[in-house]
């Protein structure tokens, strides 16, 4: 009996002995297939944009819509971070002198450009004079012209020195403000951009899309995941949706009155925008040089049908071309200044001579259908006080070349572009900033505000400045600040590694395909 119970017992003792081995061998096949199933994902990206990019090159690239893809290609000495702050870019490190003059780059080693070639000084210093419009060549940009030079002491060193401390110069040297160019490709940027960044460019498409590749060679290793990206451009938000739920998108935002039908189905993810939608105007022409008048306009339009109406609530009102994504830098209260007040608005016509209203004609960019809906409550509340509206929808192109280079207008709405510093927000204000005040806004205290706080280290005291910057925006009408809305971006539920910042840019460089 007792010998019976020894077999019984080893019997037993071998099958949970196999028992745990097969669990074992299922766990290591479960654990291999997850591995073969991740690796057979596709690693391309499509991702809808609303409309093509102005210029590739990103020296002379304007448009938000722009910077939201090519920053995919290029780096600058600075990289900015989600929050908002900066870090070490192609500069490995960096140094400010006591004094706020003096900036020493040391750059990374070991980067190259799409084409194989070593990232050099050489090419540092050629894309600087080209922003600088040094040797001959046109100025492209007002951002360095506090600099008195730029120099090279070795092959790892970058030296920037300045005429006056300026409290903002870190922020001018990200890729959206100084992208680095191999000077080998000059000539061609536009045609055949070339950079340092995750993916490199393949082939633009008018009208159709722009495709990337993975950058195999790119400094931060194991960096991209994605093979290759497609923006495709789609203007109209109701078909992207479509678009979307078809799988020949992966990513693109969604119309906020639509969220409850891709919710389920799809990863929603909220971005504050940190932009400031506004209606303004060419105030070289009359009536709009007339500060009532543009006072008037504010009491007129209704912010808060614009934002249930077109924004589905998903938005925020402003008083100032500042979000409240900026935290202490933005004025609160004055999204209170214009409260709707019809009678009041028809008192401010009179006073500036249009006791009778007006006719004028509002301009608006056909990429995206809320510029029109805005337009069309606009056009509604102002004719309550006699101001008769003549709604015109272009073409995003023809946008560009008549209302923002040629201030060829005489309303409009936009949303201007979220950036990460307070300063770059405000500048398009400065009456001497021709390539971006295209509303055309002069102001002498705003003027000298902005010169100040350049110098000024103290960060509450630069905070004291761009209040009072945001209050003469306001008292001044510069123009009516809407909302700061916020975007729903849907995508395919396998995508991964989407990041947001504080301004446009769809940044693939950690994007994947995942289970």
């Amino acid at each position: 009996m007792r010998l019976k119970n020894k077999w019984l017992m080893l019997l037993l003792t071998l099958i949970v002995v196999l028992l745990v081995s097969a669990c074992s061998n299922d766990d290591k096949k479960d654990e291999s297939s997850k591995e073969k199933s991740e690796a057979d994902l596709p690693q391309d990206i499509v991702v809808r944009i609303n409309d093509d990019p102005d210029f590739l090159d990103p020296h002379k690239a304007t448009a938000s819509i722009s910077y939201q893809m090519i920053l995919n290609i290029f780096e600058g000495l600075m990289a900015p971070e989600t929050d908002g702050t900066l870090k070490e870019g192609l500069a490995e490190s960096y140094q400010i002198s006591d004094d706020g003059l003096i900036y020493t780059f040391k750059i990374r080693p070991g980067v190259k450009f799409h084409n194989g070639e070593d990232l050099t000084i050489e090419d540092i210093q050629y894309s600087f004079d080209r922003l600088m419009g040094k040797n001959g060549g046109e100025k492209m940009s007002n951002s360095f012209d506090n600099v008195a030079s730029t120099e090279a002491p070795d092959a790892n060193t970058f030296v920037i020195k300045l005429k006056e401390p300026n409290s903002n110069f870190l922020y001018s040297l990200t890729a959206r403000q100084s992208a680095i160019l191999p000077k080998s490709n000059d000539g061609k940027h536009n045609e055949n951009p070339i950079g340092t960044g995750p993916f490199a460019y393949v082939k633009y498409s008018p009208g159709s899309n722009l495709e990337l590749k993975k950058n195999e060679h790119y400094w931060k290793e194991g960096l991209p995941y994605l093979n290759k990206v497609t923006f495709t451009f789609q203007s109209d938000d109701q078909a992207a949706i479509m678009s979307l739920m078809a799988n020949e998108v992966d990513l693109t935002s969604v119309p906020w009155q639509r969220v409850s039908e891709v919710e389920n189905n799809y990863n929603l993810s909220h971005q504050n925008n940190n932009s400031s939608l506004i209606v303004t105007f060419n105030e070289t022409k009359a009536p709009f040089d007339n500060v009532k008048v543009r006072q008037a306009i504010n009491y007129a339009i209704n912010k808060s049908d614009i934002i249930d109406s077109v924004f589905a609530g998903y938005a925020v009102p402003l008083g100032s071309n500042m979000s409240p994504a900026m935290g202490d830098y933005q004025k609160k209260g004055l999204e209170n200044m214009y409260k709707r007040d019809v009678e009041k608005a028809k008192a401010l016509l009179a006073e500036a001579g249009y006791p009778n209203g007006f006719k004028t004609k509002i301009t608006v960019s056909s990429h995206n259908d809320m510029y029109s809906n805005i337009a069309q409550i606009v056009a509604a509340n102002l004719k309550e006080i006699g101001i008769d509206v003549e709604i015109e929808v272009v073409e995003w192109g023809i946008w560009l070349d008549r209302v923002y280079f040629g201030r060829d207008y005489q309303m409009t709405t936009i949303d201007l572009t979220g950036r990460a510093s307070a300063y770059d927000i405000l500048n398009d204000y400065i009456s001497s900033n021709d390539s971006e005040n295209f509303f055309k806004f002069r102001n002498n205290e705003y003027d000298k505000i902005m010169a100040n706080v350049l110098k000024e280290r103290d960060q509450a005291k630069q905070i004291d400045y761009y209040h009072r910057a945001q209050e003469i925006l306001a008292e001044q009408a510069a123009a009516v600040y809407i909302a700061d809305y916020q975007i729903v971006w849907g995508s395919n539920k396998k995508v991964t590694g989407l990041k947001n910042y504080p301004f446009w840019f769809h940044d693939m460089s950690e994007v994947k395909f995942s289970n």
